[in-house]
């Protein structure tokens, strides 16, 4: 999940992308339009938080722009000015949600969270699927761009699957660890985790893009296909 924080207040940018950060997401900082509009040529982002105004702009004409080249780029309003009629004005261009200025930081995550929680790629039911990696779990059988992966059962396919039911979270080595000992006692150790995970991301992880995050010091954290 790469996100673009444009706020021209140096120390709400900071904490915002500090927390981004922390929490595992690949967050870019731009205190200008026109320093975003220079992200915006070499990047896609799934998510954008846009301040209203602007040193260089207005954030609604610039969201007009965003949504005009990429309609599926979510966008979060912040903004000082709580009039009914701006807050109307950003959802009528398509904003996601509109947070006015001053705000708790407790809330404002809570609002990233429904909203990532509806953009980040999911697992559900017995399949995995975003557009690049499919992964059929009941039939063990999955495929990366259209060719076919194999994946030692059932070790590789239950790491997958946990950490897939567990996106963003940081899953320490411990709890997986446990949640991948076998029903039958067969006792999963350090090294055939750290053989497993090394397995999976040769065979998913290409060099421009990334399933698997090492939070060093913790464990692992499924990020769903992060472009590098």
């Amino acid at each position: 999940m790469r996100i673009l924080v444009v706020e021209d207040d140096r120390l709400l940018n900071n904490t915002l992308c500090y927390n981004l950060n922390t929490v595992g997401y690949t967050v870019d900082s731009a205190l200008t339009k026109s320093v975003a509009s220079s992200f915006l040529t070499k990047q896609d982002y799934d998510l954008i938080v846009l301040d209203v105004n602007l040193p260089d702009g207005n954030g609604f004409d610039f969201c007009r722009e965003i949504k005009e080249r990429r309609p599926d780029t979510v966008i979060i309003f912040l903004t000082a000015n709580d009039m009914e009629s701006d807050m109307l004005k950003g959802y009528e261009l398509g904003a996601e949600d509109y947070v006015t200025k001053p705000f708790p930081m407790s809330v404002f995550q809570k609002k990233l969270a429904v909203v990532l929680g509806r953009l980040t790629k999911q697992y559900g039911g017995d399949t995995y699927e975003d557009g690049t990696l499919t992964i059929n779990f009941s039939e063990m059988s999955a495929t990366l761009s259209g060719k076919p992966l194999t994946f030692t059962p059932p070790l590789e396919y239950r790491l997958l699957k946990i950490l897939m039911k567990n996106p963003q979270i940081v899953l320490t080595r411990q709890v997986l660890l446990e949640k991948l000992w076998d029903a039958d006692g067969n006792f999963v150790d350090e090294h055939a985790l750290t053989a497993a995970i090394s397995r999976v991301r040769n065979k998913i992880e290409t060099p421009d893009r990334q399933y698997i995050k090492t939070v060093y010091g913790m464990g692992y954290m499924w990020i769903g296909g992060v472009l590098k």
